[in-house]
């Protein structure tokens, strides 16, 4: 059982989320805004979906301001498509994107999936000349300091990372990270690439490499 936040302005929409999760034996705080969400408690929960369209603060502006104080997964739920907008909001700490509207199974399916990601048990290190990946504690390390990466960029590097060389399509990456079975997704999984890029080029290395037409691979 996992406790979930669900924060969305249309109460029917909360009603329908909270239904389909307790189904599934989690235990779901559902609220219409972000006004009488007490921040001081946000480690109770173990994932977040959160509305991007609200009155007064929105979902970005939510995310932003919870993203350093709590290491859950957090997934927008939006009728907003563009490129550009599901670019920000992974950009600004989110794992995963859900387009309204949504089928319930999907969404049951994706929540299934973070929450497994979350307890799946790391044994050892890969060490590479540039760098090392800590599995038990899903860190990348530099010279012994950390990159921060979020879950979703870390595991993506795990996965790579753990089969040097091997060319990865985004749509296999993107089974793999989430354990879902969807292609429409390859945007997330750029995106979540580039994001990986900018942060290991600040510390100096480059281990994921383009194969243009066809994937990425870990060097």
């Amino acid at each position: 059982m996992a406790n979930i936040l669900v924060v969305d302005d249309e109460p029917e929409i909360v009603a329908i989320i909270k239904r389909a999760l307790e189904l599934d034996g989690h235990a779901v705080s559902g609220y219409v805004g972000t006004a009488e969400i007490d921040i001081g408690n946000m480690g109770h929960f173990d994932l977040a979906l959160l509305d991007i369209m609200m009155p007064g603060e929105d979902g970005y502006q939510f995310c932003e301001r919870i993203r350093n104080k709590v290491d859950i997964p957090i997934v927008f739920l939006s009728a907003k498509v563009l490129e550009e907008d599901i670019t920000h909001g992974l950009e600004i700490g989110a794992d995963d994107y859900i387009v309204k509207p949504f089928r319930v199974a999907e969404l049951r399916a994706r929540v299934k999936a973070h929450l497994r990601r979350e307890h799946r048990e790391k044994t050892h290190f890969l060490n590479f000349e540039s760098c090392s990946l800590d599995l038990d504690a899903k860190r990348l390390l530099v010279a012994d300091r950390e990159v921060p990466l979020t879950k979703t960029e870390y595991s993506v590097c795990e996965y790579l990372a753990k089969h040097p060389g091997m060319v990865f399509s985004k749509e296999q990456i993107f089974e793999e990270v989430f354990g879902l079975d969807k292609d429409s997704d390859s945007t997330t999984i750029s995106t979540h690439v580039a994001n990986i890029r900018t942060k290991l080029d600040k510390v100096g290395i480059a281990p994921i490499t383009t194969v243009w037409g066809t994937g990425y691979k870990w060097n």
